[in-house]
């Protein structure tokens, strides 16, 4: 336990850990083609569903396509040699963590009991008797994404109207 323990300190400071990983970004960034808003934007796209798709658990937001544009333009007219900086001064300032909304977390726990007893209902009415004919373990689950959907997308819509 001893020789287990004197190891766990031997890690990398912050700062350099950091560091390692927003040069490795850079790296892979730069490694595409870019010439347009477009491409610097699918770079940016890509560079997050890497970093989503690496760490289990943990999601990041994409920054609006407004920032972005802001740091094309700057990045764009930018020395070779200030283009990392801009880019990591921007990864630093952009990446924010995914947060999950109470209205999905809501819908997710009130969706299938609603569901049993929607289908329980559904199966005494005449017109709707083949509703008994689908499993509980395809209907429950179908109707809780399809309900976690439409409650994603309306608060979307929603917001999308509020903000214009």
């Amino acid at each position: 336990m001893g020789l287990l323990m004197s190891f766990m300190g031997k890690s990398l400071p912050t700062t350099q850990m950091l560091s390692l990983v927003m040069g490795t970004l850079y790296s892979k960034f730069m490694e595409k083609d870019i010439k347009t808003f477009d491409d610097f934007h699918i770079a940016i796209l890509d560079m997050f569903n890497t970093i989503n798709a690496a760490l289990p658990g943990k999601h990041y937001d994409v920054p609006p396509p407004n920032k972005v544009q802001e740091i094309f333009v700057k990045w764009e007219v930018a020395r070779e040699s200030e283009k990392k900086k801009l880019f990591v001064d921007f990864m630093k300032a952009s990446v924010s963590m995914s947060k999950f909304d109470d209205s999905a977390l809501l819908t997710g726990l009130m969706t299938p009991p609603a569901a049993m007893a929607a289908k329980r209902a559904g199966e005494t009415l005449p017109q709707l008797k083949m509703v008994k004919a689908i499993p509980d373990v395809i209907f429950v689950p179908s109707a809780t994404v399809l309900a976690l959907i439409s409650a994603k997308l309306s608060k979307k819509m929603f917001l999308g109207n509020v903000a214009s």
